[in-house]
Order: structure tokens, then sequence, then C-alpha cells
């Protein structure tokens, strides 16, 4: 079996269409790419697919309809820009969907709200009721009111966040580019495109490029954005918007673009969340020992596999573990708060009394609140 067969069998997609592809390089947006994407959407839909689609998009068209000479700096400029352009991006595909008889949903989101474990939840139910309906929802960041603390950076990674939220079968990335390369392809005429490889695969790092001007994004968020889909068991497909037919034609397994596989077991729900997580509140700085326990092991942290505590944290909020290289191994949902988790830190368990003056957690964090990166 073709590792291409792996998308004639997936059942939830969700699609991400970048900036440049959706705006034609800051002249508006192109709708009649728009149409030919959601005909090759329904067409999908039709066959039984469920589909989420991730648009970008609404800075762009904002500043093309505001005539500015290029994306703002400022973060409430790039917020009005948006809040402009948002209107014609959401228009634009409820006009074109409506022509084939669909139904789509408009869904604004924020870091902050994946973070949150109850609206976690929340938007995780309501995208499964839409899909369960026959709803395209349709996503973007919440350009309008989200701040540089709690953004996704962009869209690629909001997509694999999606992707990770329903437990998506295959994350489809439309770019401007054919795919990944060995090399930089505008500089190096000998560049190969990569067919497959692992999502996880270092070399794919070294070779990803810079981002266009009206996006945020670049090959290098797009790898990022494979690999944090895998967690979730997801393959993600990077591959140029514009190629004819190009959904149903990954769809029948035909090789196109680059197909990055998930190398590893699909990881719990609970754990895929507190995985995702790309901002926490503070720091632990695991000794070779713990990182080897935790690696290994599928055991709880322990104050005294803790070399330093950084940060402002509470109990219950999530820190990252740090190997003493500063490489991160895991996120969790600490016991203690930092001033607590200073005064234990190095030390066994038994020494939680004599030091704190009551008996608290035995772990500072317990394998059910870790999961490991």
């Amino acid at each position: 079996m073709s590792q291409r067969d792996i998308l004639k069998s997936a059942r939830t997609w969700v699609i991400k269409i970048g900036s440049s592809l959706l705006t034609d390089n800051g002249r508006g947006l192109n709708l009649d790419s728009i149409a030919r994407w959601a005909g090759q959407i329904c067409a999908l839909q039709d066959q039984g697919l469920s589909i989420v689609l991730v648009s970008s998009g609404a800075v762009a068209e904002g500043v093309s309809r505001l005539g500015l000479p290029g994306r703002p700096t400022a973060i409430h400029e790039q917020q009005a820009a948006a809040a402009v352009g948002q209107m014609g991006l959401i228009q634009a595909y409820e006009s074109q969907f409506k022509i084939f008889g669909k139904h789509t949903a408009q869904i604004l989101l924020t870091h902050d709200d994946l973070s949150n474990r109850k609206r976690y939840l929340n938007a995780r139910s309501t995208l499964r009721a839409l899909l369960d309906m026959g709803v395209i929802p349709v996503i973007n960041e919440n350009d309008t009111v989200v701040t540089d603390e709690i953004c996704f950076g962009d869209n690629d990674t909001l997509a694999a966040l999606v992707a990770n939220l329903i437990n998506a079968d295959v994350l489809v990335i439309l770019t401007d580019q054919q795919g990944v390369f060995d090399a930089d392809p505008r500089n190096n005429a000998e560049a190969k495109l990569i067919s497959e490889a692992s999502s996880n695969d270092e070399m794919l790092m070294q070779v990803a490029g810079g981002s266009g001007a009206l996006g945020k994004g670049g090959m290098l968020t797009k790898i990022r954005a494979a690999r944090l889909a895998s967690r979730s068991g997801t393959v993600t497909c990077i591959v140029h918007g514009s190629s004819p037919d190009v959904l149903p034609a990954l769809q029948r397994g035909e090789s196109l673009g680059t197909l990055l596989l998930a190398d590893k077991q699909p990881i719990a729900a609970r754990k895929q969340w507190l995985a995702s997580h790309l901002q926490v509140c503070g720091t632990l700085t695991l000794d070779a020992g713990a990182v080897k326990v935790l690696q290994t092991s599928g055991k709880s942290l322990l104050p005294v596999g803790v070399k330093a505590v950084s940060g402002t944290f509470k109990r219950g909020d999530l820190v990252a573990c740090k190997d003493e290289q500063g490489k991160t191994i895991a996120h969790g949902l600490v016991n203690y708060d930092v001033q607590e988790a200073l005064k234990i830190a190095g030390n066994s368990s038994e020494q939680i009394i004599p030091l704190l003056g009551y008996d608290g957690e035995h772990e500072m964090i317990h394998r059910d609140n870790l999961a490991l990166l």
C-alpha cells in the first residue's frame, strides 16, 4: 500500500489556505480561485468527508480594501485591517459555497480559547456538531482582538491545533509553493521536491525557507504545524493551491506536493491539549535522571528531579519541563505555585512537610497531567 493511499481513506480533513493565494499577491481577494476551492471542497463533502477550512487573508484583504501600502506593523492597525478584511473574506466564502447548496459557519479563535480547557472542549463540541450537520466551518484567527501575547502567530499553527482539536485524519496546507524542497528553489536550480517524509525529520527544519510579504508564516511554520498535527496522528500535505483540481487529486492518492507522515501513535485527547499549548506560565529545568525517567517510564515528575524553577505560576498552571540544555521535553500542570516549587525543588518528597510546613502532593507534576513533546 502506497503512503499516498492514506489520503484515500481519510474521512476528516482540515484545509488551510494562505494569504498569498487568497489575495492574489495583494490585489484583493482572488474570487476565481475561491470559487474553484469551494467547488472542490463541496465535491469532497459529497463523498462523505468532513471538511474544516482554516483561512488566512483577513488582514491582507483589509490592507487591499483600505488602500494601505503594505501590512501595518502597529497591532491596532492590523486589527483594524482585519476587521475590514474579514467582512469581504467571509462574504466571499458564503456566496461561493451557497452556489453548491452548502452551509458555512464563521469561527474566530485566539490561542486563549484553546488554552482554557473549558473553552477548548466547547470549541471541539461546536465543531463536531457543525460537521455532523454537514456545515463547513470557516476558521480564522480573531485578528481584531488578538494581541502579541495570545496570538497563534500564523494560521499554519492554528490549522494544526484545529486538526488536534477534532482528531483530523489529514491536514492540507495550500500554499504558493509546490511543496517542501531539499534546498531553496528560489536560489538553487538543483533543488528537488521532497515527495514524502516524516513530520519529525530534522532535515526538514534545515531546508525550510522564510515567509512572504502578506502572510506571517513560511515553510518553517508549515513544518512545525505538521509536527504539531502529527500528535493526533494527522498526516500533513503541503501543496500548491493552484494545482489543477488539487484537493480531489490528493484524495485520489496522486503524488502532489509533500506528504509528511505522522510516525508516532496518536496521544490521548487530554495530553494533546497539554502538548499543544504554545504559551506556558513557567519553566522547570530537570536533571538528566528526571529527563530519562519521564521519557522512558511514563512516571510522574518528582521534586527531587527539578534543578531550577523560573516564571510566575500558580498551582494548576501549565509549565514547560526542559533539560539542562534548554530543550523542552514536556508540558504539564504543576501541583505547586512558584514559591512553593522553589522551596522543594531538588528535594525528596519526604522533605515536603519540613520545607513547606504542610503535606502537599508528592509529585511536582502527576503523570496524568504530563505530556511529552
